[in-house]
């Protein structure tokens, strides 16, 4: 059809309706002309545009409306719709084929949690008053004497590990350098296993070194723990002292695993073993690392695990430090005034219900206090992971900032313990349960001795500084292994419904039968041999003899 077939005649338009089946009076077509095939039949073209001729009836529209009218029949049959036009489910239905979004209810809870947490903020002020004092604080001037003194010593038992290391990469030197002139002689191709006297000498020898640094670290983890369990009052000042005593514990420890398979692999370069040695290696190889630039770098940067070399970042962001200093001045500061003045009325109120074993009244105790002991856990594990270790490792370039992954979103115990605190989960696999697992030990036994080690480690920690040694935090940790045993199931499971029961299992087990009653049982430990609950117990023992109380 040409251009001139458009010309505006009654015949033309009836003639192209005809063919095409379209009406071109139809307000809901506008000027439109498509073939016979309907509306989607075919490719449309507009020959006004183009100046093509065309065989075919195919036309289109020279402006198409963005909302086209609805049509005379449209307006009059408005109550024929067909609204039920196709099966659907519900919308929350187990058949629907798309999850719906849950942001609204998110945002519901979140305002629940403000309002109900408000309330109990009032409720508090109106029972208690300020409970905040300044000058209130119980650190005594040996106390800090005292924790300065541990802090500075402490750090020297990293000192003695690189003497040792020192003298161990001596004696590797001189097992290959007999003399200043003689060349080592290597194994030919690379690929021999050193003889049996050369295994026996590196195994007498790593013999010696392991005794060394064995020493050396259980010295310092003993003689903190004897200080701070007869000399230090303040638990706050113990708890820092003892953390730093096993920072240092296990930092020697792996600066000395690492370097004794380094040393191996130096002394008998077999091309198996220099393969499985990280590529990231080669830029500070054996001897070299042994410096003590590289142990003042370990001992500050944030991680457990020794390499000789990290990923670094090309300069320091200081607005980034000071950004994340300040977050931990000010969630300090909070957890100082939520411990104050919510946590310490919720426990003083508690020690009559356990001393009088009123289980029923140290559940609802236990419940109070699992919200407040919760949003304090929850400010200082932010603190601590997200602001302070980021601006450490920004203050000395470290790369790898993975200190912590979705550990919320656990399905099961177990990956909760992967995943809140990734150094010392690290450190567990690379120096306990791996070299375990690569000896014949099953999964099983791996996983007890790694939750043994840990569950001693948290005894010291909490009990120590307490002056209670309980038990409580040891079987904590110690007792996961079966919780994470009935969850594992729920992990594997592809389910939402499984994994949305694991996650629960966990919080449950987190916020209420956790750290509340630990919190619990060692306040009420500590308060019954240096607090109120003492002093109770002493006057009643006073009254049976017939001696006048003390006033305090």
């Amino acid at each position: 059809m040409s251009q001139a077939s458009l010309s505006p005649t009654n015949d033309s338009k009836m003639n192209t309706a005809t063919v095409t089946g379209t009406r071109l009076d139809d307000p809901a077509n506008g000027v439109t002309r498509r073939t016979a095939g309907g509306d989607d039949a075919g490719l449309m073209r507009n020959d006004q545009l183009n100046g093509k001729n065309t065989t075919s009836t195919t036309e289109i529209t020279t402006t198409a409306p963005e909302k086209p009218k609805r049509s005379h029949r449209s307006k009059k049959y408005r109550h024929v719709e067909a609204i039920h036009s196709e099966s659907q489910p519900s919308c929350l239905s187990h058949d629907t084929t798309e999850t719906p979004s849950f942001l609204g209810f998110r945002n519901l809870m979140v305002i629940v949690l403000v309002v109900g947490n408000l309330r109990l903020v009032i409720e508090n002020i109106q029972k208690y008053g300020v409970l905040i004092c300044l000058n209130c604080h119980d650190f005594g001037r040996t106390d800090l004497q005292i924790g300065l003194f541990l802090y500075i010593l402490i750090p020297c038992h990293l000192l003695l590990a690189y003497l040792i290391e020192l003298v161990a990469a001596s004696s590797a030197r001189n097992s290959l350098f007999p003399s200043n002139n003689k060349k080592p002689t290597p194994s030919p191709t690379g690929t021999s296993s050193p003889t049996e006297a050369q295994l026996s000498k590196f195994q007498s020898t790593w013999t010696l070194i392991w005794i060394a640094h064995a020493l050396n670290i259980t010295t310092c983890l003993a003689l903190t723990t004897y200080i701070v369990w007869n000399h230090v009052h303040h638990p706050l000042i113990g708890t820092l002292s003892e953390i730093h005593a096993i920072i240092v514990w296990l930092k020697t420890a792996s600066y000395a695993f690492t370097n004794r398979d380094l040393r191996h692999a130096y002394l008998h370069p077999i091309s198996g073993e220099l393969d499985a040695l990280p590529q990231l290696y080669s830029e500070c190889p054996y001897p070299n690392n042994i410096a003590f630039t590289n142990l003042v770098y370990f001992w500050w940067a944030p991680t457990l695990i020794y390499q000789p070399v990290y990923p670094r970042t090309s300069h320091i962001r200081w607005i980034f430090v000071f950004k994340r200093i300040g977050e931990v001045v000010c969630l300090s500061v909070f957890i100082w005034f939520c411990s104050a003045q919510y946590a310490t009325p919720v426990l003083v109120n508690s020690l009559d219900k356990i001393a009088s074993l009123d289980y029923f009244s140290i559940v609802e105790r236990l419940l109070k206090l699992s919200t407040i002991s919760l949003v304090i856990w929850l400010a200082g594990f932010f603190a601590l992971f997200q602001s302070f270790l980021n601006a450490l490792a920004e203050v000395t370039r470290f790369g790898d900032r993975s200190f912590y992954e979705a550990w919320w979103n656990s399905e099961g115990l177990g990956m909760y313990w992967r995943t809140w605190n990734k150094p010392v989960y690290q450190f567990f696999r690379r120096h306990v349960y791996s070299p375990m697992r690569s000896r014949g030990y099953t999964h099983k036994v791996a996983s007890l001795a790694v939750f043994l080690m840990s569950a001693v480690l948290h005894e010291l920690l909490v009990g120590v500084p307490t002056h209670n040694l309980i038990g409580v935090a040891f079987l904590g940790m110690f007792l996961q292994l079966p919780l994470i045993q009935l969850t594992q199931p729920l992990e594997k499971r592809k389910s939402p419904g499984g994994k949305l029961l694991g996650n629960t299992i966990f919080w449950v087990s987190f916020t209420i039968f956790g750290q509340p009653f630990a919190a619990l049982m060692y306040f009420y430990a500590w308060q019954a041999k240096y607090g109120s609950v003492s002093r109770q117990q002493q006057q009643q023992q006073q009254s049976v003899q017939g001696v006048c109380p003390v006033p305090y």
